[in-house]
């Protein structure tokens, strides 16, 4: 999973802030169309969206749309379409900042970190009775230390932080396996059920992880 998608049609701008973020640690993509952004995202995840709106094909607001239909993760715009009623829907959509071009790229780092750090700079993730440390990779289950595999960990964090939302099974698969991965798909329905003999009280009905049959799954 990448650290952060750009979605710029602007070359130069595109590859500037990409060296930028580079300097400081960040895997990042590119995307030059909404499109490719749409794509990337489904394929890999992202942790956080710089998002253009003025985009050949589709534009940044579809893109915000479609990824809202299955994620939280944080959305940034940044667009020269600096107009009340632009940032009124971008916001509206689920933006959660927006910012004009041209725009200071000190204040957009500043920005990013403030997000990394916030959102994910957490050394432990509590739900309930839940417990993962995301620094040792451990769980606790009401005190007790429960053990799971990097594998089971990384899906039930990845899940929680996506808290409430129904991910597709690609989209899971391909954050915790990767695309290019030997294992098949079927692996993720096996992990899953290995998780819900762990955390869930009943595992046949469980109330944390929700099968949404045909599509995926959801934390609840």
């Amino acid at each position: 999973m990448p650290d952060i998608i750009i979605c710029e049609d602007n070359k130069e701008i595109g590859d500037l802030l990409s060296a930028f973020l580079k300097k400081e640690n960040y895997t990042v993509a590119i995307a030059p169309t909404g499109e490719r952004a749409i794509e990337l995202f489904e394929k890999y995840g992202a942790k956080l969206l710089v998002l253009d709106i003025m985009l050949p094909g589709i534009d940044g607001f579809a893109v915000l749309s479609k990824i809202r239909e299955s994620s939280n993760t944080h959305i940034i715009i940044a667009s020269a379409k600096s107009d009340k009623d632009s940032k009124l829907e971008g916001l509206a959509l689920g933006a959660d900042d927006y910012i004009e071009k041209p725009y200071d790229i000190d204040i957009l780092l500043a920005k990013i970190k403030g997000v990394f750090k916030r959102k994910y700079a957490v050394e432990e993730i509590i739900d309930g009775d839940l417990r993962l440390n995301t620094v040792q990779h451990t769980l606790a289950v009401g005190g007790k230390p429960v053990v799971v595999t990097e594998k089971e960990f990384a899906l039930l964090q990845l899940l929680i932080e996506n808290k409430n939302t129904t991910l597709r099974k690609e989209y899971i698969f391909n954050n915790i396996w990767g695309s290019d991965s030997d294992s098949e798909i079927q692996t993720l329905t096996v992990h899953i059920k290995w998780l819900r003999e762990k955390i869930e009280k009943d595992p046949k009905n469980p109330k944390h992880i929700i099968t949404v049959w045909g599509t995926g799954y959801r934390y609840e």
